[in-house]
């Protein structure tokens, strides 16, 4: 099974194009199967059938893994098997049957206007450092942005004179997403004065091309993105579990609670399926409520 993962892996990366976060999800998805199967003495593909995948279900609903990470590792799980049927390795997809478990949607965590304010206001601008976390800051609220993207944003992907940021997303799919006047200040005043300054701490002569770069001038990790974001989260007293995620959640709640509508939500945040978007709409539901009452006459 090892070396029909890696190629199912690597026809994902070539013929679909898909993100490399994607990809080693599906890896990771199934190297557990098969430590799974390989326990069983049944990697060979050839002899795997529908009730090993659902005994494999069940073993993952024992340990107490939520419905939506079974979920994602049984379409994995799915996904390799028509691989197999379509390069004629197999005769008969032994997942074609599967039902996978109720995954109801979970509601994404998202900061109130006031909440998020109190966020963007916590780095000071008396230091460098200050001043580079809110630029960051605020242009992943202007324009929910992913981590993965913000940290390979390059100087030439923003045209802040009309105020426009490049994004590319997942399977490299680019996109076009407007930047509000506070974000683009911030970065400007960063460009034209901190950045520069990074930039001649950096060993070396090559100018980095990124963005965001660190004090030494190197660019960041999503994990040192993460740790910003928890820095001033904790700063602003929020009780929130707070990530990076969390101001793209907020970008796309805001957006809709001040009435933009759900297909331009889903092309800035670069979103293939509306369906995907849609999960976002439970946050007019109060709104929808108060307008009721109010000029409903049986309100």
């Amino acid at each position: 099974m090892k070396s029909q993962t890696a190629n199912f892996l690597q026809f994902l990366k070539v013929e679909r194009n898909l993100a490399k976060n994607t990809i080693n999800a599906y890896g990771s998805d199934l190297e557990k199967f098969r430590k799974y199967l390989a326990a069983r003495k049944k990697e060979k593909v050839s002899l795997i059938n529908l009730t090993d995948i659902q005994n494999y279900s069940r073993t993952l609903k024992a340990g107490n893994i939520a419905a939506s990470s079974i979920a994602r590792n049984l379409i994995s799980i799915k996904m390799f098997f028509r691989f197999l049927l379509r390069e004629e390795i197999i005769k008969k997809d032994p997942s074609q049957d599967l039902e996978p478990p109720i995954n109801w949607p979970k509601l994404p965590e998202c900061l109130t206007i006031l909440e998020t304010e109190n966020l963007l206001n916590q780095p000071v601008f008396r230091n460098k450092t200050g001043f580079r976390d809110r630029a960051i800051l605020e242009l992943l609220y202007a324009t929910g942005m992913r981590v993965s993207e913000l940290i390979n944003l390059k100087v030439s992907d923003l045209n802040l004179k009309v105020g426009y940021v490049r994004c590319l997303g997942k399977g490299e799919k680019e996109r076009i997403v407007p930047i509000g006047r506070p974000a683009r200040e911030v970065i400007e005043k960063y460009l034209e004065k901190i950045r520069p300054a990074f930039v001649k701490s950096r060993k070396g002569y090559r100018e980095p091309i990124f963005l965001f770069i660190n004090r030494v001038g190197r660019s960041f990790s999503r994990q040192a993105i993460w740790k910003i974001i928890k820095k001033y989260a904790q700063k602003a007293r929020l009780r929130k579990n707070i990530t990076p995620h969390t101001l793209r959640h907020s970008f796309a709640t805001h957006l809709l609670q001040g009435g933009a509508d759900l297909r331009s939500v889903q092309e800035m945040l670069g979103h293939v399926n509306i369906a995907t978007t849609q999960i976002y709409t439970h946050v007019n539901r109060e709104r929808l409520k108060e307008v009721h009452k109010k000029y409903h006459p049986r309100g």
